[in-house]
This record gives C-alpha cells, sequence and structure tokens, in this order.
C-alpha cells in the first residue's frame, strides 16, 4: 500500500507539473479486476485535492457496444473484449478533449448494474487541466486501438498477479449474484483471458503501479 501511494504521488507531481504547460491526458490500463478504476480515481482526487477542479476522470466502460447489438451478434458473452468497444467513439473523444476548444465535452458512463452506458452522463470542462482515461485496452497494441496511443501524455500500467485476479472477479460476481456455472464461465473463458491479453499485448508504460 506504501509503495503505490508513492508512486501515485509522484504521478501526480508530474501530471502537476506538467499541467502548466497545456492539458494531460493520462492513461491508466490493466487487466479486469486490478483496480484501475479505484486507483483512477485516486489519482484524481489526489490531484484535486491540490487544486480543486485540476482533474477528471474518463471511464472507457463508457464505449461499452450496448447488449441490443452484442446479443444479436452473439457477443455477449466476450462484453468486455476489445471488439465490443466503440473505440472510434473513444477516439474522437480524446481527440476533442486534446483540442480543447469546447467549453465542456460531455462522455458516457457505464452503470455496471444494469449493464447500460449512459450517454453525457458527466461532462468535462475546459479548466480540467488532467484527463485520466482508465480502461483495459488502451494501450493495446493492435488496431485500431493502437492509434489511441498518440494521444496519450502519460501511460500507466497497473499490474496484479494473476491468482490476486482471480480472486478479486470471483467476488465481484458474486456480490452480482451470479451462479457458480456462470462465475465459472466468465472467470475462464472471458475475464481471466482478457487479463493475459492485456498483459501480452499492450505498450510498455510510461509508470507501472503494483497493485496486489
Amino acid at each position: 500500500m506504501a509503495g503505490e501511494l508513492t508512486e501515485l504521488s509522484r504521478l501526480a507531481d508530474l501530471l502537476e507539473a506538467r499541467s502548466a504547460s497545456g492539458r494531460q491526458i493520462v492513461a491508466v490500463a490493466g487487466a479486469p479486476g486490478s483496480g484501475k478504476s479505484t486507483l483512477a480515481d485516486k489519482l484524481a482526487g489526489k490531484l484535486n485535492g491540490r487544486r480543486p477542479g485540476l482533474a477528471a476522470v474518463l471511464p472507457m466502460d463508457g464505449y461499452h457496444y450496448d447488449d441490443q447489438y452484442l446479443v444479436p451478434a452473439g457477443l455477449r458473452p466476450r462484453k468486455g473484449a476489445p471488439h465490443t468497444f466503440d473505440v472510434g467513439g473513444l477516439y474522437h473523444t480524446l481527440k476533442r478533449l486534446k483540442a480543447r476548444d469546447e467549453a465542456e465535452v460531455a462522455v458516457p458512463v457505464f452503470d455496471r448494474k444494469i449493464e447500460i452506458a449512459r450517454a453525457g452522463a458527466r461532462l468535462i470542462p475546459a479548466e480540467v487541466s488532467v484527463i485520466v482515461v482508465e480502461g483495459n485496452w488502451l494501450l493495446l497494441k493492435q488496431a485500431p486501438w493502437d492509434r489511441l496511443l498518440p494521444l496519450f501524455d502519460v501511460t500507466v500500467m497497473v499490474e496484479v498477479p494473476e491468482h490476486v485476479l482471480r480472486t478479486r472477479l470471483r467476488g465481484r460476481w458474486e456480490r452480482l449474484g451470479l451462479t457458480e456455472a456462470e462465475i465459472i464461465e466468465k472467470l475462464e473463458n472471458n475475464d481471466l483471458p482478457n487479463g493475459r491479453w492485456v498483459r501480452d499485448g499492450s505498450a510498455k508504460a510510461d509508470f507501472e503501479l503494483r497493485n496486489g
């Protein structure tokens, strides 16, 4: 925990200093269950504690394709894999945020309880100097994801051993009321394979944060 906080502080120092010369977009990537959402929120909170309104979080999960498309396309069991996201939508949002020429940019936020992305659920004003983007596939080295890489000023990978991921993910699905068969299906055929894909297929990050 102490090491994680030290690294977060170092990262916050860097982003705060660099934001003086222009908006910084930082990618926080990691496997499902790695804690990247929590770390992204902590980083933004640390920055906002220093200067209110300095940072905002943009979750990649808001760009999930909806089940109305995934189910008939036969992709619902693989929801969360790279091909189940609107990468183009995320790319153009990042371009708008990079340009910083609008008073505010509306971004979607995924509601896990109902498995739906809520469009325009969060507004990011032009005054925000640090955008913390978090998601599994942000650093993936394959098309079309690789065109996101030049848009990030700083990149972070959250590293977690697979046995820890397995425990965390099982707990997540148990809390959501899934049966044992459903949990095994999700773990073995989606979550853990996706985690290995993130580990093996991502570009090397500027920072590596160990979280477990």
